[in-house]
């Protein structure tokens, strides 16, 4: 068949098989997207060792790659919403997340962080060429000052604090940080599993163990109310899009992350939609980032995220179609699975014994901690999540933590400057 000069063809046998790599990809999102801990970047790993052993075209395990990678940024805030919940006392501080969750409105986040994912999907494929198009064009000159982009970065993050008090530690905690990433990223990492890497200890002592330890003495997950969103309609696209293209920021940028972009987007929303405004944001660059980094890696050559760098790691063709429609199957069965089983998470949770459950999923960090890097990323983990408590007892926000990518590169970028000018 033709369509205004286009040959169309259609292969049953291929598509039933390129329908079985993208459920493939979907069940492995799945199941990642629901084990605490596990970053997206550390699955990526699993994926790349594992791409080389899979019988099929490397086409199609590049699909199920990316299925999974976009299923897991879906389904990775259902452990972040239902564990770490901290005691009603301390619910000033909490994330936001958990301060709807100790509201009894755990459901409506869960749809909330569904709807900026699906949105930002739809909002960044038609944007995907216009935004590479000029991201190809600035690209060389980000380039050449990157530094000075993220250090501004950095700089906005210490301005955003609202008092001088939380300026110092932010620049304390950015600076501690940022030590630690120089002194662990480049440091040979040897585990159970072939691909060595202490990103996961890394984050799971920064964001995740923190968390856990300050609810430890927490009530765990109330009883949730109705799943009704609240947020109008009006607020929630507006804040996806917003997302989607912070989204294109992190796909294009090294060193940012969600969070940042996220963090960007809050202060412009009203008061009282901050939290589920951040919730929806972060959300929205978080599945968005996986579309942008697909283009910036067609356009640049340069891997953004963990899943993209695997892909291109795998030897995988990119063929934009048959991966955008193997992004857009999973972003639907996506959206529909985390209310689904965001839902029976939050309920099974709320039954178990908190306390226990914290100390299981804390020795869950560690076990895989050393799986993903021996005795070294035990250690870091331990390193990391001390320095991860500073945020919670100052109270300031946690995205400072993020120095620990932006120092390194900062630094890296510097010093490739001064060589230069040598």
């Amino acid at each position: 068949m033709a369509l205004a000069g286009v040959s169309v063809q259609f292969a049953p046998e291929t598509t039933l098989t390129t329908l079985g790599f993208v459920a493939g990809g979907i069940l492995l999102g799945t199941l990642s997207g629901l084990i605490p801990g596990l970053h997206a970047n550390n699955f990526a790993l699993l994926l790349a060792a594992g791409a080389p052993h899979v019988p099929g075209p490397p086409a199609l395990v590049g699909v199920a790659m990316l299925a999974a990678g976009v299923v897991h940024t879906f389904l990775d805030v259902v452990p972040a919403l239902a564990l770490g919940v901290p005691d009603p006392a301390f619910a000033p501080g909490a994330l936001p997340g958990h301060r709807l969750v100790l509201a009894g409105q755990g459901r409506e986040a869960l749809r909330l962080s569904a709807l900026g994912s699906g949105l930002a999907v739809f909002f960044a494929l038609p944007l995907a060429l216009p935004v590479t198009r000029a991201m190809t064009w600035a690209y060389p000159i980000i380039d050449a000052h990157l530094w000075v982009v993220l250090g501004t970065i950095g700089l906005a993050l210490v301005v955003g604090e609202p008092t001088p008090r939380r300026k110092l530690w932010a620049v304390v905690i950015i600076t501690a940080s940022s030590a630690l990433g120089v002194a662990t990223l480049d440091l040979p990492a040897r585990g159970l599993f072939p691909t060595g890497d202490l990103l996961m200890p890394l984050f799971a002592g920064l964001f995740g163990a923190p968390v856990l330890l300050a609810a430890m003495d927490g009530a765990g997950v109330p009883e949730q109310a109705t799943a009704v969103v609240t947020s109008s309609k009006t607020l929630v696209c507006g804040t996806a899009l917003a997302g989607t293209l912070s989204g294109a920021i992190v796909g294009y940028l090294p060193g940012v992350s969600s969070a940042i972009a996220a963090t960007a987007v809050v202060p412009v929303l009203p008061d009282a939609e901050r939290t589920r405004g951040f919730i929806v944001a972060t959300s929205g660059v978080n599945t968005a980032n996986t579309i942008f980094a697909l283009f910036a890696l067609v356009s640049l050559g340069t891997p953004r995220t963990g899943v993209l760098v695997a892909l291109d790691d795998a030897g995988v063709p990119l063929n934009l179609p048959v991966l955008l429609s193997g992004i857009t199957i999973a972003a639907a069965v996506g959206f529909v699975l985390v209310p689904r089983l965001g839902d029976w998470y939050l309920e099974t949770v709320g039954r178990l014994d908190y306390t226990l459950l914290s100390l299981v999923v804390l020795s869950l960090l560690i076990a895989l901690a050393w799986a993903f890097a021996g005795l070294l990323g035990v250690c870091v983990l331990a390193v990391a999540t001390v320095l991860g408590l500073v945020p919670v007892r100052v109270g300031t926000r946690r995205v400072h933590l993020m120095g620990v990518l932006l120092g390194p590169l900062v630094l890296r970028d510097v010093c490739a400057n001064l060589l230069v000018c040598w």
